[in-house]
């Protein structure tokens, strides 16, 4: 039973095809999980996890009107985040303190008018490469054209459900709350009383449909006493770039028509300037939808003590018949044990260490989060579903921390599926190699769902482009096929050519850069030159494409190969990595001191290839001893040290960042990771408010995800189990379903 119970999590994830060096190594790696379970450092997995106590350990429960807790119910592509009440009561008050309270699907965009005919000309400026050429890069964002760009296409909020009353509604109205989302099923549970009257409401999404469901059981719906407002903004405040505030200023700039009445059912066209949407109401009983003002709808109930009612938002109209609310609450529940049921759990129940619930309780609650928000056919913004930042347009380099969980925790499909948007818009990435002079794809960095790059600093990252090439290598390793290697071949072998065309031959050396803007978004982009993370992740991404080439029965690239053999080495300065050759003053330098210290990548979330250990860890001392942990460092960067620890063997280091107290590393009760919160200048903020810059960010949830993966399941040729974890004897860990990193 022993062996049946490792070797579900062990072997059934080594890479396919093992040569006899990997089949010692998995026999060495038996043996010492042996001797693990021996010392009492790992539970057998005897009989399964018990996955549904495990997550209905972590179910959310809230207790007061409380803007950090604020709750998610979703289907991937379209998500509905209420408040204490269940529906968007208190959005002012959410938006304000902490966590708003939207409707979002990753479908619904809007541009504002271009008369002019902006293009990314228009916000081009021209930089000289390392090898002397003048290239144009769109980087001009502060100019007209550039705001333009920048702004458009946006995301577009959908609606706001909430109850209301004869007298407006305030937080302190509503008491003897009691709040629970059910991770396991999807569904949100909220009793509270309102004056001397109880109200116990029922809240999902459909899992196949973009509509919410709401019963709300209480006395008062009868005759409408309590009644429920769905209402339309224009969209944004466009001058606010991170979690703005919806935008009721213009009733007359946008149209919500009745397309169609029908018996208990209103079907409803939405258009902002050249944007449409369709929006249907159906509810059941004797209730009453009555249009109040315009783009402003109340659901009144009739005699019953009973209001059920679904929305539905769609690009084209919805469905003749739309399942009532009850029948979503059913497909709701049935789905999400699928989910669950499905990839990987880890549950460290018995642990003494105290820091074991709250690392459990981030790794269910952000598997959560990133399956209701992350599954769109366009991949997500850094906050996802919750609400707008940077317009709602993804940036492509938290592509790997926003997915590469999803296959080293057993659900692949789920990155194949946000990996497909890169092969759609391979031709976009082609055609920017080509206006640079280069071969294959280059990838943009902020862009809508058509691709388009947006002006400012953004088309100097380099950073996002070995990421395809990555994901579809954990892709490859979750199903070493032929299939496999045909879906991603051309975004591999493409990718990987704008990847050596990008380097510059000088005085026998391949450099990358100038120009370009590192992952430490903080140095000249003009003249920054080797970065020491992304010369190592061009190596790992080339490496990795010529075993593509070999799978693939092709030939070896000579230039790749004569990249691989010539490429600098990682700049380093007194015996630490450092984050660029050309700025080598990493930790001399206060300045230099802040923002992602990812001169630590290339061991941790990279494999290392061409890294000296004592100076990486000589590197970590010094990021642990002089980094500004109060400034710009983000929600990613705990993980990513982590991972860096883990694999330097340092495993209570690893555990120590991973949990680490700070500003941009606090885990909501919704599982949510703020960014620059509490005590932060925000630029943006309303007056007399606390609200965060960045109210939900999920590259921090998706990283915390594939920090675990490396800490418990390990990496190829990891020295023992679970490395990243203490053996101190406090931690008890039972895994299933992780897949080690490369």
């Amino acid at each position: 039973m022993l062996v049946e119970a490792f070797g579900a999590r062990a072997v059934a994830s080594v890479h396919c095809r093992p040569s006899h060096e990997t089949l010692n190594r998995m026999s060495i790696g038996f043996l010492t999980a042996i001797a693990s379970l021996a010392a009492g450092g790992l539970a057998a997995a005897e009989t399964p996890i018990d996955r549904r106590a495990l997550v209905a350990r972590h179910h959310p429960v809230v207790e007061r009107v409380d803007p950090d807790a604020s709750l998610t119910v979703g289907n991937g592509r379209f998500a509905f985040t209420a408040d204490a009440t269940g529906l968007q009561t208190f959005a002012d008050h959410y938006y304000r303190h902490g966590v708003p309270t939207e409707t979002l699907a990753r479908w619904a965009w809007h541009s504002e008018p271009n008369p002019r005919g902006f293009t990314l000309a228009d916000a081009s400026r021209p930089y000289t490469e390392a090898d002397g050429r003048a290239v144009a890069y769109p980087t001009d964002g502060n100019g007209e054209a550039g705001q333009w760009l920048r702004r458009n296409p946006h995301d577009l909020p959908l609606g706001q459900i909430a109850f209301e009353t004869d007298e407006a509604l305030e937080p302190d109205d509503i008491q003897k709350i009691r709040q629970t989302l059910s991770l396991w099923g999807g569904i949100i549970d909220s009793r509270f009383s309102l004056g001397r009257h109880e109200v116990h409401v029922t809240t999902s999404v459909h899992p196949d449909l973009d509509l919410v469901a709401v019963r709300v059981r209480s006395w008062l719906v009868r005759r409408g006493r309590l009644r429920v407002r769905l209402a339309f903004p224009r969209g944004y405040d466009l001058a606010v770039k991170n979690t703005p505030a919806l935008d009721w200023s213009a009733p007359g700039e946008h149209r919500t028509e009745v397309e169609r009445r029908a018996d208990r059912r209103v079907d409803l066209l939405r258009a902002v300037d050249d944007a449409r949407h369709h929006v249907s109401v159906a509810w059941g009983g004797s209730a009453e939808l009555r249009e109040t003002a315009p783009h402003r709808f109340t659901l009144v109930g009739g005699e019953e003590p009973t209001l059920h009612f679904v929305v539905g938002f769609a690009r084209e109209k919805l469905p003749e018949r739309l399942p009532s609310a009850d029948e979503t609450f059913g497909a709701s529940a049935s789905s999400w044990p699928g989910f669950w049921r499905s990839g990987a759990a880890v549950d460290f129940a018995g642990s003494t260490d105290p820091r074991a619930s709250e690392l459990e309780r981030r790794l269910v609650l952000s598997q959560y989060l990133t399956a209701v928000q992350v599954g769109g056919d366009f991949p997500p913004q850094e906050s996802g579903l919750t609400c707008s930042t940077w317009y709602g347009k993804h940036h492509t380099e938290m592509m790997w921390w926003h997915t590469a969980h999803f296959a080293l925790w057993g659900r692949p499909e789920r990155l194949a599926h946000q990996l497909d948007w890169y092969v759609q818009r391979l031709p976009v990435a082609r055609q920017i190699a080509r206006e640079r002079g280069l071969r294959g794809a280059r990838w943009p960095k902020m862009v809508g769902p058509e691709g388009r790059e947006s002006p400012g600093g953004n088309p100097l990252i380099v950073w996002n482009q070995p990421h395809p090439i990555a994901l579809a290598e954990l892709l490859y390793r979750a199903d070493p096929s032929p299939a496999t290697l045909a879906r991603w071949r051309d975004l591999v072998l493409e990718t990987a050519d704008g990847l050596a065309s990008m380097l510059h031959l000088d005085r026998g050396r391949y450099v990358l850069g100038p120009p370009l803007w590192i992952a430490q978004e903080i140095h000249d982009q003009r003249t920054s030159q080797n970065p020491s993370f992304e010369l190592s992740y061009w190596r790992t991404g080339l490496r990795t494409a010529q075993a593509w080439r070999e799978r693939l029965g092709l030939t070896r690239s000579p230039e790749w190969d004569d990249a691989l053999a010539r490429l600098s080495p990682l700049p380093v300065k007194d015996g630490r990595y450092v984050a660029l050759e050309s700025h080598p003053d990493t930790f001399d330098d206060v300045a230099s001191r802040h923002d992602h210290p990812t001169m630590l990548a290339p061991l941790g979330l990279l494999p290392g290839e061409g890294v000296d250990g004592a100076t990486m860890e000589r590197t970590l001392d010094a990021v642990l001893a002089t980094w500004d942990w109060d400034t710009k460092i983000w929600g990613w960067d705990y993980p990513m040290i982590a991972m860096t620890a883990a694999r330097l063997g340092r495993p209570e280091t690893a555990v120590e960042i991973l949990l680490r107290d700070g500003p941009n590393n606090r885990y909501l009760p919704n599982g949510h990771c703020p960014q620059r919160s509490d005590e932060a200048a925000v630029k943006d903020a309303v007056p007399g408010a606390r609200k965060r810059e960045i109210a939900a960010y999920l590259p921090a949830n998706g990283a915390v995800l594939s920090a675990a993966a490396l800490m418990i399941a390990g990496w190829d040729g990891a020295p023992t189990t679970h490395p990243g974890i203490p053996k101190d004897g406090r931690w008890t860990i039972r895994a299933e379903g992780l897949r080690p990193l490369p």
